[in-house]
């Protein structure tokens, strides 16, 4: 009797503890969140509620890069609105992403949760660092907080970017959306980003302008303006088409009544569908059919579909190009077709851009381009199938596609300057990647019977010089080294102009250094005529083992070669003098360059007209 009185006690108080020491753990959830204006309720080891009790402009959401994907779904008034991927802080928080919740304003908004961490009780799900870090505010501070965020070159204001999209130019402005994840710093949640220039240099961050819905994630794609509203929605309208993917990948149509700020969903889409993998269709107006053209990368078969419209909403397959020519490595992407003029001649020629990964000429991700005519419904390349041209000769240039509607016929592209062997690993974090500079194609006659691109910087990058220019003027140069200062100002960041004469030298050695030893080298080999950018000692390279490389391009047999260089505090972009090579590459010097060297391996060479230009925007 007495030993069955002691049992039930114990067991009475055996359950208060537990009850007392579960409550506990809930109160400080609960009682924290309220403080805060939201409600968390713990509903097993991986799900959890996120309850918006007094609404704020952003709720801002813990990340931390190494941790498994949350899935997270939206709920607004019990009804699922959006479902995102979210790397949710387990151990630390690396940095916050906003999610906007005026788009609720007046709404009940839940943020039903399931994280993907090896949690088997509840108890240890509440340990996520996450849970005491996510918070409501009414701004959030864009700041640059990353080292090697560039100063002239385009970057969104946080998050993860990719391909440029949808970009179009009008009323004096140039629209550029691009690939874009506003809940991470690496690949996912596919919405179209969207900036605007007036001088493509300096650039004003949108609100994300198209975002995905039942269809699938917001792929790549092209815009372009409706001058005579063939599409309906009205005269100058601005028509996107991209790639919706979900389950598969399919083609969408969106338009935009207010210069592309805000865009509507076609109601009808999708507008193309294949049993195939394809995606990131590109279209223009082709004057002599008197039809829209879209091109689209069949990623898998290694071709480009054209198709035809009157209206921009029924398509007709037309032809097929790619069978068998150039880099047949990876897959192929992100076409663009344009008509070029010819130096120096009344001739145009039709070229044909395709992006591949990967494939690259120095392996991943890379531009190859073809050269051919266009009849509104074929293309026919002019060389052999065999024959592989680069757009650029870097690791770092990718998804390079142009403008449409330029003024003055104008064909300005722009590329994703990174590489997608380490892109998602760069050392950034607030952001990750850039956009080349832009730059103007035409095309050359480069004396073996075949036409090249010639790629030049657009010349809106003048403006960006600022202060008093460094001329070093004309000297000598042997094996030893002839040293001269970079600026100082800016982290260092500059254009370099200069032409060398190799004379006696079998190569020439232009090298970018600072004082700890890192240290970009180029290298104009005279016997092979290439150029050349060793990258291996630059700075930070070793969280890719793809990073550290050289690349080459093929330089023109002259005895004077003329060289720009524009350096800014991750990337080098080299040009031959009229464009005849281009070459991107990502460096990420812990120091800024503080000093250009030249030297030769043998003879003397001689340095010409060595300009450096301190660059800032404004």
């Amino acid at each position: 009797m007495k030993h069955y009185s002691y049992g039930i006690s114990f067991s009475f108080l055996r359950k208060i503890v537990l009850t007392s020491i579960l409550i506990f753990f809930m109160g400080i959830s609960i009682a924290w969140a309220q403080q805060t204006g939201l409600s968390i309720h713990h509903l097993g080891a991986n799900h959890s509620l996120v309850m918006v009790d007094e609404p704020q402009k952003y709720l801002l959401l813990p990340i931390e890069e190494t941790a498994p994907e949350a899935t997270i779904h939206v709920l607004v008034n019990n009804k699922a609105d959006q479902t995102i991927q979210v790397r949710l802080a387990a151990n630390r928080v690396d940095y916050f992403v906003p999610f906007a919740l005026e788009q609720y304003k007046g709404k009940a908004v839940t943020f039903d949760i399931h994280t993907a961490n090896d949690r088997t009780n509840v108890r240890n799900l509440m340990d996520d660092a996450c849970w005491n870090e996510i918070k409501l505010a009414d701004d959030f501070d864009t700041t640059n907080r990353d080292t090697f965020r560039p100063l002239f070159h385009h970057t969104p204001l946080y998050g993860w970017m990719n391909d440029p999209n949808g970009m179009f130019y009008k009323d004096g402005e140039y629209h550029l959306y691009f690939q874009h994840n506003p809940y991470g710093s690496m690949w996912g949640n596919m919405n179209w980003g969207h900036s605007s220039s007036k001088d493509l240099v300096n650039w004003e961050h949108h609100p994300v302008a198209i975002q995905p819905n039942g269809l699938g994630t917001v792929f790549s794609g092209s815009s372009v303006v409706d001058k005579e509203n063939t599409a309906g929605f009205g005269k100058d309208a601005v028509i996107a088409i991209y790639t919706s993917a979900g389950a598969s990948q399919m083609q969408s149509l969106a338009y935009s009544t207010d210069n592309g700020m805000t865009f509507h969903i076609y109601e009808k889409n999708p507008i193309i569908t294949s049993d195939k993998e394809c995606r990131d269709p590109n279209m223009f107006w082709h004057a002599k059919s008197g039809k829209w053209i879209l091109i689209l990368a069949a990623a898998l078969e290694k071709e480009m579909w054209i198709y035809s419209s009157p209206d921009l909403k029924h398509w007709t397959k037309e032809s097929s190009f790619g069978k068998g020519y150039g880099a047949q490595e990876g897959v192929w992407e992100c076409p663009d077709l344009m008509e070029l003029p010819v130096r120096g001649t009344d001739q145009t020629k039709w070229v044909l851009v395709c992006n591949l990964n990967p494939g690259g000429i120095f392996g991943g991700s890379a531009t190859q381009y073809f050269v051919g005519d266009f009849d509104g419904k074929k293309f026919v390349c002019d060389s052999k199938p065999q024959v592989t041209k680069w757009m650029d000769y870097g690791k770092d240039h990718y998804a390079a596609v142009s403008w449409s509607n330029s003024p003055a016929g104008r064909h300005t592209v722009i590329a994703w300057m990174s590489n997608w062997q380490y892109a998602n690993n760069v050392p950034t974090q607030q952001y990750r990647s850039a956009n080349s500079l832009p730059r103007d194609l035409e095309l050359y006659d480069g004396g073996d019977g075949e036409l090249y691109l010639a790629v030049t910087p657009a010349p809106e990058v003048e403006t960006l010089r600022s202060g008093k220019a460094l001329k070093y003027g004309s000297f000598s140069a042997g094996t030893r080294k002839v040293s001269r200062k970079l600026p100082t100002a800016n982290s260092g960041i500059c254009e370099i102009n200069l032409e060398l004469k190799p004379r006696s030298a079998g190569k020439v050695y232009v090298a970018l250094s600072n004082a700890d030893g890192e240290q970009t080298t180029m290298i104009y080999d005279v016997a092979n005529h290439t150029f050349s950018m060793d990258r291996n000692a630059s700075g930070l390279t070793d969280f890719s083992k793809d990073f550290p490389a050289v690349t080459v391009a093929p330089c023109p047999a002259e005895d004077t070669q003329s060289l720009r260089l524009f350096v800014d505090r991750c990337s080098i972009e080299a040009f031959e003098g009229d464009g005849r090579f281009a070459m991107t590459n990502l460096v990420f010097p812990q120091k800024p360059y503080t000093t250009l060297s030249v030297y030769t391996d043998k003879g003397r060479c001689q340095i010409s007209n060595l300009t450096v230009n301190p660059l800032k925007n404004k």
